[in-house]
């Protein structure tokens, strides 16, 4: 892949409502920024029921159901293989003998519109779980997440085949398929780009949003079971007063949303598409937290007897 480096007229800036600036973020920020009222989203959510006995007999007991998200992974999306924004990991993405180079194809026009975007994608346990857990107990009773901090969960460098070549999922329907699993639409106007297939590749002029559609495509395949690429499910087992986050959906939150990390550090969670003025990054690398959300009931019994939601 040819690497360009386009600089933009002061026009086309103000023309694209757009910015560049610098997108490495360290470990450090990243765990200042888990501590998010906004995307936290606590609720009292219902209550769970419990059989607790005693050699003097039995009783039910009940506990409050709640519900929050949690920062599980760092999604990161960067045209240079290596230069993973989040520098203390940014060595986990380094070429290999399989991902050698990365950055954009490019026609060699001055008229760019068929540019075709490549950007790695790494997902990482997020790194805040401790801080995040005494900011989140502060709000009552916290649910346990699926991730561990700083374990690799995919790494598209070690992904090749199906990341650079599409291998097995060009030929899915949901690839050949206009408007199946797509991030926006062409009614709405919003169309950022499609979820299928789920490789490092994609038609996007906006450099932005293509790497918010490549960070769609890797949380779409870490929070399932059995995808045709190498790499860990972000997957929790469900437990007695216990209900993990499921398989992640496009344009719905209630699956899980992501907080922008760089190069604007945000303070709110959103899904995609979330509006048309972005950040540009000038090394083409960005990273958001994926936060999921989890139900859970604190155990005031032997056995689980059920629950009851309030909505």
């Amino acid at each position: 892949m040819k690497r360009t480096h386009l600089r933009l007229s002061a026009m086309t800036i103000a023309a694209c409502a757009s910015f560049s600036t610098s997108a490495a973020i360290n470990s450090a920020a990243i765990i200042a920024s888990s501590l998010s009222p906004d995307c936290l989203e606590y609720k009292i959510v219902g209550i769970c029921y419990w059989l607790y006995c005693t050699p003097a007999g039995c009783k039910v007991r009940t506990s409050t159901k709640v519900r929050h998200y949690i920062p599980d992974a760092v999604v990161s999306a960067y045209a240079n293989t290596g230069d993973n924004p989040w520098t203390e990991v940014s060595p986990l993405g380094a070429p290999n003998l399989t991902a050698q180079a990365g950055n954009d194809g490019t026609t060699n026009h001055s008229n760019e519109n068929t540019i075709i975007r490549f950007k790695e994608a790494d997902v990482l346990g997020h790194p805040g779980a401790a801080a995040f857990s005494r900011f989140a107990s502060a709000s009552g009773y916290t649910c346990k997440g699926a991730t561990t901090p700083f374990v690799p969960y995919m790494l598209s460098t070690l992904d090749s085949i199906a990341w650079r070549y599409g291998i097995p999922e060009s030929v899915y329907p949901e690839s050949l398929t206009p408007g199946m699993r797509e991030i926006g639409g062409m009614l709405a106007g919003d169309l950022w780009g499609n979820v299928y297939p789920r490789d490092g590749f994609l038609h996007q002029t906006n450099d932005y949003k293509a790497a918010a559609v490549i960070a769609q495509r890797a949380g779409d395949i870490t929070t399932r079971d059995g995808q045709p690429h190498l790499y860990q499910p972000i997957l929790a087992s469900s437990e007695d007063g216990y209900w993990p986050a499921g398989a992640l959906l496009e344009g719905d939150a209630k699956t899980g949303k992501w907080q922008e990390l760089t190069p604007v550090l945000s303070q709110t969670c959103a899904v995609f598409p979330n509006g048309e003025q972005h950040a540009q990054a000038e090394d083409e690398a960005y990273a958001w937290a994926l936060w999921r959300p989890y139900s859970c009931c604190q155990r005031r019994g032997q056995k689980f007897l059920g629950s009851t939601d309030f909505q």
